[in-house]
């Protein structure tokens, strides 16, 4: 057996790399365990790939819109299986980068599934890799030779990263041909004629968004009043208008109660409120009911580790009840976010380093939806903003009133501010439209820094820019506002 690590990640997602990295830096013998590809889902499955079929679909749609501009452009087509092959590409060109991070840090990569099985009694903790039940999903990405594989290996800190998969719902299983998770959505073998997407979270919005873009006659159904659930609801009735406006059917208030698969497509039974039932027919579903952590065959119930909801108990550090194990990421609970994991791992490491760390504020993550229009927010809704009983200014500035808006073809939108009308402080701000997910960060640095609203309308904004509308945004809260 090899001399024991400092640190072990198990998941080489963006959590357990970042952490793995962090690790090195600070001068921690490191080792991450991955089954099966790094990078993770976020990287190889999830938020890079599909922006990468948005970015196509994005560009589709303005050469389609291409008169809007004074441009003569002839019909345009597509070919899904180039979209594809493009965004497996990126894909598989950030794949090989992080094994290139790890190389470079001297982080060794341990193939294969991990289980621990032993820990919590003064000593390291031990685990058992085995070989992955799952191949390496990109042939162009293929294991490393002479890296390390099955074996027992132990370390005096173990950090588990395993992330979440998709949350399946009794009866309406996906099959991979007429019920599709994210996975079967993004490599499309031909463009469906019609789409039944169950769940209106960033997961099935982007994937409405991006077939319907597409040409795809789309209907989305969601269980609450709300599509984008946990976004403002001001802006979220935004973005539905304008989902509708481009020709996306929402049902709201609707449930899916039975699916039949048909040698054409899909049967899709749909309750909607009042008890009602409709029939929607459609070539595929895609299940976007959210995701659930992967806590099972890690050998957490046998050395004692706590769990709840589906995910590992830990403190504001990523500790465990049981000494010397740690989870980061999705595996350890909401916001599911690639950032979110990426900023635990490092607090994490941090900690164990025994450096002055601050836990991460969860108020202060921001969320992104890359749907067209994008949507973006961080901090307080105004509806939670007065449940925790704040006395509040709300600060709005629309999209048609800022000039490099109207001069990129895109005056719908919106920019909202939140503020606590006492103390100045910023406590939300939410926004809908064109580029907002470049633009949510300056609202992030804004709180991090404990900024007040003189600060904010002290500061100067370029011009012509869309960032103009946060400035104005944020004068309209108090009574300020220039351009509306």
């Amino acid at each position: 057996m090899a001399e024991p690590y400092d640190i072990l990640v198990i998941g080489g997602g963006p959590g357990g790399y970042v952490a793995a990295i962090r690790a090195a830096q600070l001068g921690f013998k490191t080792a991450v365990v991955e089954r099966e590809h790094l990078g993770g889902i976020c990287l190889n499955w999830g938020c890079i790939p599909t922006k990468a079929l948005l970015r196509s679909a994005e560009i589709f749609h303005y050469a389609e819109n291409g008169q809007n501009y004074g441009l003569k452009i002839a019909k345009p087509s597509f070919d899904m299986e180039a979209v594809v092959k493009r965004s497996r590409q990126v894909s598989a060109q950030l794949n090989g980068g992080v094994g290139y991070l790890m190389k470079k840090n001297k982080i060794d990569v341990i193939w294969g599934e991990a289980k621990i099985v032993k820990a919590g009694k003064g000593g390291p903790v031990e685990i058992k890799v085995s070989a992955s039940k799952k191949p390496v999903v990109e042939p162009q990405n293929p294991v490393p030779k002479g890296t390390l594989g099955e074996g027992t290996y132990k370390a005096k800190h173990v950090i588990v990263a395993t992330g979440a998969r998709p949350r399946v719902l009794p009866g309406i299983e996906p099959d991979g041909d007429r019920i599709w998770t994210y996975f079967e959505a993004m490599k499309p073998k031909a463009m469906p004629k019609s789409l039944v997407v169950m769940g209106s979270g960033a997961i099935g919005i982007e994937f409405a968004s991006f077939y319907k873009t597409m040409g795809a006659d789309v209907t989305v159904v969601e269980l609450l009043p709300q599509i984008m659930p946990v976004e403002d609801a001001e802006i979220a009735k935004l973005a539905r208008k304008q989902f509708e406006k481009q020709g996306l059917k929402i049902l709201t208030e609707a449930k899916v109660s039975k699916v039949e698969k048909g040698k054409d497509g899909v049967a899709v039974t749909v309750e909607t409120k009042g008890g009602k039932t409709e029939t929607l027919k459609a070539e595929r579903l895609i299940s976007a009911v959210g995701v659930q952590g992967n806590i099972e065959g890690l050998g957490l119930e046998e050395v004692g580790v706590q769990t709840e909801r589906g995910c590992i108990k830990i403190d504001a550090f990523g500790k465990t009840n049981v000494e010397g194990i740690y989870a980061i990421g999705d595996v350890a609970g909401p916001p599911m976010l690639a950032h979110k994991a990426e900023h635990e791992g490092t607090i994490c490491v941090e900690k164990i380093k025994g450096m002055d760390v601050h836990p991460m504020k969860t108020t202060e993550i921001p969320g992104c939806t890359y749907c067209q229009p994008q949507v973006a927010s961080v901090g307080l809704t105004e509806a939670k903003a007065k449940e925790a009983g704040y006395e509040i200014k709300v600060g709005r500035f629309s999209f048609n009133g800022n000039g490099k808006a109207i001069a990129l073809g895109e005056p719908e939108g919106l920019v909202k501010t939140i503020f606590d009308a006492k103390t100045g402080e910023l406590l939300g701000a939410h926004m809908v439209g064109a580029e907002v997910t470049e633009l949510i960060q300056g609202f992030v640095v804004a709180m991090g820094l404990e900024t007040t609203e003189e600060e904010l309308m002290h500061t100067c904004f370029p011009h012509p820019t869309l960032s103009e509308m946060m400035h104005e945004s944020v004068l309209d809260a108090f009574g300020r506002v220039i351009h509306m």
